[in-house]
């Protein structure tokens, strides 16, 4: 059962909060985000504080009220992050280690060698922006937290750590333990 529901989310300046319909809508300086929810939570919005509980409506038994309490807690921290992305945004950043292994951008595609026989194009979406500040590094923001980690994990699927050589697509600051080889 979550208890970070009992906190108020502070909406900061300059952003709009709007609950309509089961959707929860946020406009902010960086861009404007939307949410479905489910009817089992309640939403109560003041002037600069939203307050997430659970709707005791559709509470039919006893046992339906830890399952709306979990609700609370996960549309809390969904709806925090929207806030935090419409006014901060996120941002995942990806090192390219490997002799000849370079990224690059061409127009709307992030082009990489990563020691196939063919070049790796990857359509950029729109709604990210990536950045090859360097040939080794990667850098995907955005204001959508669950977008920008999808896309930046699927950037590393395409060539995962190798666990013998270290080679490979990885977070900065991701701690990839090498395993020993082989011994004669």
């Amino acid at each position: 059962m979550s208890r970070i529901a009992n906190k108020p989310i502070v909406i900061p300046n300059g952003v709009e909060v709007k609950v309509e319909n089961n959707v929860f809508k946020v406009k902010g300086p960086k861009g404007e985000l939307s949410q479905e929810f489910l009817p089992y939570i309640k939403i109560e919005v003041n002037e600069n504080e939203i307050y997430v509980k659970p709707n005791l409506e559709f509470m039919k038994r006893k046992s339906d009220l830890k399952k709306m309490k979990m609700f609370t807690g996960t549309y809390w921290r969904l709806f925090n992050n929207m806030i935090i992305g419409v006014t901060q945004g996120f941002r995942k950043e990806l090192e390219i280690i490997g002799i000849g292994y370079r990224a690059q951008l061409q127009g709307k595609k992030l082009v990489m060698n990563l020691g196939y026989a063919h070049p790796v194009e990857m359509e950029i979406p729109s709604d990210v922006a990536v950045e090859v500040p360097s040939p080794n590094r990667i850098v995907v923001s955005g204001i959508d937290k669950q977008r920008v980690g999808q896309v930046a994990a699927d950037i590393r699927r395409w060539r995962e750590p190798n666990v013998y050589s270290g080679k490979g697509i990885r977070y900065v600051g991701e701690v990839v333990r090498l395993k020993e080889g082989k011994k004669a």
